[in-house]
């Protein structure tokens, strides 16, 4: 039960000054996971010369990225998938979330009706112009 932290070591963690995730007592908290792999994005949403997304089709996959992130941090910990018991989606665009979310979700979670508590969120534009979707969540072990 010590606490402890986790990081992936990419470089906008040590610019913005957090970790990935961090373990208190029986709770882990992660950071919002977004679509990297490494220092790369996973299926970046194109953008226009002002920085604007102008195709949501990625959302399903950078939502697959976030979730498959997530996943490895918690393997860190001992941890799955299972043990969460809340998160919140943040998307650039509702409609987007909201197609892709239902699906996806499923499937990381391994069953129809995911036993998590679950809030979707829209906001204008994530750290990167080219994000779509970040998930935050928090697991009990």
């Amino acid at each position: 039960m010590t606490d402890r932290a986790e990081s992936f070591g990419v470089p906008w963690e040590k610019s913005y000054g957090y970790v990935q995730a961090v373990r208190r007592g029986d709770t882990i908290y992660l950071s919002g996971q977004v679509a990297h792999d490494g220092t790369e994005l996973v299926a970046p949403a194109p953008v226009n010369d002002a920085g604007q997304v102008t195709d949501f089709a990625n959302t399903g996959e950078q939502l697959r990225r976030c979730y498959a992130n997530a996943a490895e941090l918690l393997r860190r910990f001992g941890a799955s998938l299972d043990d969460v018991v809340e998160e919140v989606i943040y998307v650039v665009d509702a409609d987007a979330g909201d197609a892709a979310a239902g699906p996806v979700r499923k499937e990381a979670y391994g069953r129809p009706d995911p036993q998590v508590a679950s809030t979707m969120i829209g906001t204008p534009r994530l750290a990167f112009p080219e994000l779509l979707v970040e998930v935050r969540l928090v697991a009990r072990v």
